[in-house]
């Protein structure tokens, strides 16, 4: 493998960490990236190519364990978070109860997902209805949020919101822009459901990225476990970077902002790919 190939991982790894927070969606950039300027799928193959971009999202949820540790390590007993008491909770079972719907579907669906769906002209109309939907969440949200901190959600909603997140199986659609659109639309405010879709992300990602290397294991050689490794490191070091920073900044801005974003972006896209 080349050093320019190895320069396009630490890239990729790049549009992953700081865009995997952000709902404008990390794997649509990539597939943007990638389709449009690095041509990863030329010498790493399809397959291979395609699960890169799924296992390199795994740099970005390391980077929300360290930074969510309290969180985490409170889900499994091992942390006290001030406030919470017995029957106000935030616990594992609001995250099973939130990744079951898309995992469910995304084992049905992964191998369609993978062989239709890695395209930039789908991208394309994922960034524009998770646009549309981002708008209408900011649009009719309740003006007083009722779930203001994780431990004052329930499980219905917690439910709910895992089923709006089976939209961002469509790649350019945002994992992050479904689920904080339905969490705002449910009566969370914008911080508590990016929390909240944060910590659904570390077992689901974990998950995917498992599923896609066994499918896909036969079509990745030796030579491209730098190109992983730099990836993953690439990926962990810019999400630290941005997580925080998109905390604070979501609860200012709220959704309309990205969306605008998105739209501008998908124009980009047909006027240069199609006109």
């Amino acid at each position: 493998m080349e050093f320019f190939d190895l320069i396009k991982a630490v890239i990729l790894g790049f549009v992953e960490g700081m865009t995997e927070f952000a709902p404008v969606s990390s794997t649509g950039h990539m597939i943007i990236v990638d389709d449009l300027w690095l041509k990863t799928k030329e010498f790493l193959g399809s397959g291979s190519a395609n699960t890169f971009k799924i296992v390199v999202q795994l740099g970005s949820i390391l980077a929300v364990v360290v930074v969510m540790w309290k969180r985490m390590l409170s889900l499994v007993g091992l942390y006290k978070i001030e406030g919470q008491t017995p029957s106000r909770k935030f616990n594992l079972g609001h995250v099973l109860v939130g990744i079951i719907p898309a995992g469910v579907f995304g084992v049905l669906f992964e191998d369609y997902i993978d062989e239709n769906l890695f395209f930039t002209s789908t991208v394309i109309v994922g960034l524009i209805v998770g646009a549309i939907l981002m708008i209408i969440a900011d649009k009719f949200a309740p003006k007083r949020p009722a779930v203001k901190t994780l431990d004052d959600l329930s499980y219905g909603k917690a439910f709910k919101i895992g089923l709006i997140q089976c939209l961002s199986l469509w790649p350019g659609f945002s994992r992050s822009g479904a689920t904080i659109s339905g969490g705002v639309l449910l009566g969370l405010d914008h911080k508590t459901a990016s929390d909240f879709t944060f910590i659904m992300a570390v077992p689901i990602m974990a998950g995917a990225s498992g599923l896609s290397l066994v499918k896909n294991w036969d079509q990745i050689n030796a030579d491209h476990f730098w190109f992983y490794v730099i990836g993953f490191i690439s990926a962990f070091i810019f999400a630290l970077i941005s997580i925080k920073f998109f905390l604070k900044l979501i609860s200012r801005i709220k959704l309309v902002p990205f969306a605008i974003y998105r739209i501008i972006l998908a124009v980009i896209l047909i006027v240069v790919i199609y006109l």
